[in-house]
């Protein structure tokens, strides 16, 4: 049957022993997921660009009973090659594994006509949003294939699939998300320890969503933990097989 995100009910420890990777994971939709996956037992390694914010996601998830996380600050658009062989070491030598790589990490940019389009904050965008993300993926696989069931997976867009004018290099940058997991996914079809899948969550409240749509009435828009059980779903084992979809969290 196909995947039905509103009828998704996770058990409690449907991710006991599980160590995950998740990107962005000081606000948003990051933040949400990181939550959602130590209140379901996974041990969270919290990705994003300010210690202090991750600190807070870190006390949140302490305070509820979680497992200590780990904090991986990484400037995501300033590091260089040595830092992600940098975070990789660290993961690598306190868990020996990751059992799960959650990207949730974008920006924006600016929502422009291609004509106009500012060429620095073109470049900035895609390297956050695909490079970095391809850089980060490449350091941790090995990590990843340590795992005797892991879990790799993209956040994407609606207009990752069909472009729309004025979303720029956001849109595009979300054409080249969605071919990477396809590709990755391709080439570990054969390899039932490591599945490869994209997310797409929908109008979300969020800042970056706010920043896209100034004039949306945001109380209209559900909340960023609204979502999280498809993230649950694809980096947990009941997607077991689940391999090379693209799902969407608001059906």
């Amino acid at each position: 049957m196909p995947f039905d995100p509103a009828a998704y009910r996770p058990r409690r420890d449907l991710l006991a022993g599980r160590i995950v990777l998740v990107t962005g994971a000081s606000g948003g939709i990051g933040r949400a997921v990181a939550l959602a996956l130590a209140a379901h037992g996974a041990t969270v390694a919290l990705h994003g660009r300010t210690q202090r914010k991750l600190e807070a996601v870190y006390d949140e998830i302490v305070a509820a009973g979680g497992a200590r996380p780990a904090l991986v600050p990484l400037d995501l658009e300033k590091a260089l090659a040595q830092d992600y062989d940098a975070l990789a070491a660290a993961l690598d030598a306190e868990f020996g594994r990751l059992d799960g790589l959650a990207h949730c990490a974008a920006l924006l940019g600016a929502r422009s006509p291609i004509a106009h389009f500012d060429v620095p904050t073109w470049c900035r965008v895609l390297h956050v949003n695909l490079t970095a993300a391809f850089a980060l993926t490449q350091v941790c696989l090995p990590l990843l294939e340590k795992s005797a069931d892991a879990a790799l997976l993209f956040t994407t867009s609606g207009v990752g699939r069909q472009g729309r004018a004025y979303w720029g290099a956001y849109a595009v940058s979300k054409f080249g998300t969605e071919g990477l997991a396809q590709v990755l996914a391709a080439e570990y079809e054969g390899n039932p320890r490591l599945r490869v899948n994209l997310v797409n969550p929908g109008p979300v409240r969020t800042s970056m969503r706010a920043l896209a749509f100034p004039a949306e009435d945001a109380s209209r828009l559900i909340e960023p933990a609204a979502v999280t059980p498809t993230y649950l779903y694809l980096l947990g084992p009941d997607s077991a097989g689940v391999n090379g979809q693209r799902l969407d969290c608001q059906s």
